[in-house]
C-alpha cells in the first residue's frame, strides 16, 4: 500500500454519521470556513487529486509538488483532529469525480473556490442541487468595498487601499493614516549593494509522504518543467509555521526599503515567499497581516507588506470577479482551450492536455490593448538570451517557481510587452512557472498590469522602462555582455515599443514626459531602435543569444 494511503488508513476516523465539506486544493485550513465552524467528530471532508488538472497545462514541478504535498498532509492532520477524509485519485474533472460522491453522501458543502476554473468546473454540481457553495471567509474585504471605493470601471488601488485601512483601522492614528501617508511605496526602493545581508529560507526535511510524492511527479509528470526540490518545499502545517517565524524574524526589518530591488546574489532578497502558502489558505491572509504590523519593523516595511496583502491581493481579486477574469470586456475574444505558455513552439510538439473539458471551461480572455500577437520566445523557457537580467530571472524561476514581484513586472512582463508579445501566451507563462500562480492572480497582474492588456482598466499606465531602471535597481548589468548606458538594446527596444504605439499612449497623462521625449527624438535614432528590436526578436524568436556584434552601431 503507497506510505499516504497507509497512514491515512491508520488515524481516519469512522466515517458514518457526518456533514460532509468538499475542500478545495486552495482552501487547506481549518483556521476559517466550515471546518472552523463545525466539530471536528461530526464532519468530513472529502480531497480530490486530479491528474487531469495537472496535465491541463505544463505546471512547473515544484508546483504540483507543493500542491499534491500540502493536500496529502492536511488529509493526514484532519484525520488525527477528528475528521473522516474521503481522499480521491482521478483523471477527470473535479465535477466529474465528486458527483458520484455527492450523490452517496447526500450533497457537500464547499466554500466558493478562489480560482474561476474550478468554480466552472464545479458549476453543474451546484445547478443539481448536488454542491452547496457558502461565501470564502478568507478574504480580507467584501465586494461592497470594492465597489463603493472605486466607483470604476475605471477601477484604481489607491481608492480601494485607503478604504481598506479606514474599515480595519490598520496602521491608523486617530483616523489617519499612521506616518501621515498611506503609502510609503517612495521609501521602498532602494537599489540593494550586498549590505544588511539577505537571510538564507529555511530547508525542510522532506518526510515520506513528502517523498512519496516527489517520485508521484517524477513518474506521473516527467514532461512537465522545473526542478524539483523537496528540501524547499513547505509541505506541513509545521513547515508552514517556520517558513513564517523566518519572514518576520529575518525579512520583515529589511523588506520595505529593498522591496523592489533584484539581485543575482540573493533571488528573494527580503520578501517572506509567503505567496504560495497563502494562495492555498496554509498561511491565512488575516494572520499574517495582523502578525506583520505587530513586529517592530518600520512603518515602510509594515506598510509596504500590509499593502500587497491587503490592498493588492484583494484589489485583483475583486477586479478578476468583476470582470469574470476579463472575459466581460469582449466575450469574442475568449479561447477556446487553455495556452501552455509557449511550451510547445519551444518543445516542437503540442502539449498533451488531458481530454474531456467541462461545459463551463475556456482558456481564458485575451485582451490586447495595443494589438500584440507575437509568440514568447523561447528564452523565457531557458534558452540562452544574451541578456543577463532575463537570463538570470528565467534561471530562478526554473530553479525554485519563484522570484520576487519586481523581477516578475519589470524584467519578464516588461521585456515581453517590449518585445510586442501576446498577452494571453505571457500569462499562461506564468501560471504553469510560479508556484502561487493561479487564475485571479495572474490574469490581473499580467494581462492588466504587466503587458497593459485591458488598456487603463485598473493601471493607468504600461509598466515599461529601458536599460536604465534594471541597472539602477540591481546588480544584473554587472556582470552582462551589454553595457545599460552605450550598448544594451533594451533601451532602444523600450524606444521602439513607445514609437509604434504612440497614438494609443498619447494621451495618457502618466506617460507625458516619455511621449514628449519620444517626439524629441530624431529620425536616425528611431530607425536605429526600430531595426534593434527586429533583429532581438530574430534572435530571441529562433532560441538564440543577442551579441553586441549583432545590433547596429549607434549614432551617439
Amino acid at each position: 500500500m503507497p506510505r499516504f494511503a497507509h497512514t491515512l488508513a491508520e488515524v481516519n476516523p469512522p466515517a458514518d454519521g457526518r456533514g460532509w465539506v468538499y475542500v478545495p486544493y486552495d482552501q487547506l485550513t481549518d483556521d476559517f470556513g466550515p471546518l472552523a465552524d463545525r466539530e471536528p467528530g461530526d464532519t468530513g471532508i472529502v480531497l480530490v487529486e486530479s491528474t487531469w488538472k495537472g496535465h491541463r497545462r505544463p505546471y512547473h514541478r515544484q508546483k504540483l509538488a507543493l500542491i499534491l504535498a500540502n493536500q496529502r498532509h492536511f488529509a493526514v492532520e484532519q484525520a488525527r483532529r477528528g475528521v473522516a477524509v474521503r481522499h480521491l485519485v482521478t483523471d477527470r474533472p473535479y465535477g466529474d469525480a465528486l458527483r458520484p460522491l455527492a450523490e452517496e453522501l447526500g450533497g457537500l458543502t464547499a466554500m466558493e473556490p478562489a480560482e474561476r476554473e474550478l468554480r466552472a468546473d464545479l458549476e453543474p454540481l451546484v445547478d443539481d442541487g448536488l454542491l452547496e457553495v457558502v461565501d470564502h471567509a478568507g478574504w480580507l474585504t467584501t465586494r461592497e468595498q470594492f465597489d463603493q471605493s472605486t466607483g470604476g470601471p475605471p477601477w484604481r488601488m489607491d481608492a480601494f487601499y485607503r478604504r481598506v485601512r479606514r474599515d480595519t483601522g490598520y496602521l491608523m492614528d486617530e483616523g489617519g493614516p499612521a506616518g501621515g501617508r498611506y503609502s510609503h511605496d517612495a521609501d521602498n526602493r532602494e537599489p540593494w549593494d550586498g549590505t544588511p545581508k539577505a537571510p538564507q529560507p529555511p530547508v525542510f526535511e522532506p518526510d515520506e509522504l513528502t517523498r512519496e510524492v516527489g517520485d508521484l511527479i517524477e513518474s506521473r509528470f516527467a514532461l512537465h518543467p522545473g526542478r524539483l526540490d523537496l528540501e524547499s518545499l513547505p509541505a506541513t502545517r509545521d513547515d508552514a509555521e517556520r517558513l513564517w517565524r523566518w519572514a518576520l524574524d529575518e525579512c520583515m526589518e529589511s523588506f520595505g526599503p529593498y522591496e523592489d530591488a533584484m539581485s543575482s546574489r540573493s533571488r528573494g532578497l527580503f520578501h517572506t515567499r509567503i505567496g504560495p502558502l497563502l494562495n492555498i489558505s496554509r498561511l491565512t491572509p488575516r494572520r499574517v497581516v495582523e502578525d506583520a504590523l505587530a513586529t517592530g519593523a518600520p512603518l515602510s516595511s509594515r506598510e509596504g507588506f500590509l499593502r500587497q496583502i491587503a490592498g493588492w491581493r484583494e484589489f485583483v481579486r475583486h477586479v478578476h470577479r468583476a470582470t469574470d477574469g476579463f472575459r466581460e470586456l469582449d466575450r469574442r475574444r475568449i479561447a477556446h482551450a487553455p495556452g501552455d505558455g509557449g511550451w510547445s513552439r519551444w518543445n516542437g510538439a503540442e502539449w498533451p492536455s488531458e481530454p474531456g473539458e467541462p461545459g463551463g471551461l475556456d482558456g481564458g480572455a485575451t485582451p490586447s490593448h495595443l494589438d500584440a500577437g507575437r509568440p514568447l520566445p523561447p528564452a523565457w523557457w531557458g534558452a540562452t538570451s544574451g541578456l543577463a537580467c532575463l537570463d538570470t530571472v528565467i534561471s530562478d524561476v526554473w530553479r525554485e517557481a519563484y522570484s520576487h514581484h519586481i523581477t516578475r513586472l519589470m524584467v519578464l512582463a516588461n521585456l515581453g510587452t517590449l518585445l510586442g508579445v501576446e498577452p494571453r501566451q505571457l500569462a499562461d507563462w506564468f501560471w504553469v512557472a510560479y508556484a502561487d500562480a493561479y487564475d485571479w492572480v495572474v490574469e490581473p497582474n499580467v494581462l492588466a498590469m504587466g503587458s497593459f492588456a485591458t488598456g487603463d482598466l485598473m493601471t493607468t499606465k504600461p509598466y515599461v522602462s529601458g536599460a536604465n531602471y534594471i541597472d539602477k535597481m540591481s546588480d544584473y548589468c554587472g556582470g552582462c555582455r551589454f553595457d545599460p548606458k552605450r550598448s544594451c538594446p533594451i533601451t532602444p527596444v523600450y524606444w521602439a515599443f513607445l514609437a509604434r504605439n504612440e497614438e494609443r499612449l498619447d494621451g495618457n497623462r502618466r506617460m507625458s514626459l516619455v511621449m514628449g521625449s519620444l517626439r524629441k527624438r530624431g529620425a536616425e535614432k528611431r530607425a536605429r531602435d526600430r531595426l534593434v528590436y527586429e533583429r532581438v526578436l530574430e534572435r530571441l524568436g529562433a532560441g538564440e543569444e543577442i551579441d553586441v556584434g549583432d545590433l547596429p552601431p549607434s549614432s551617439t
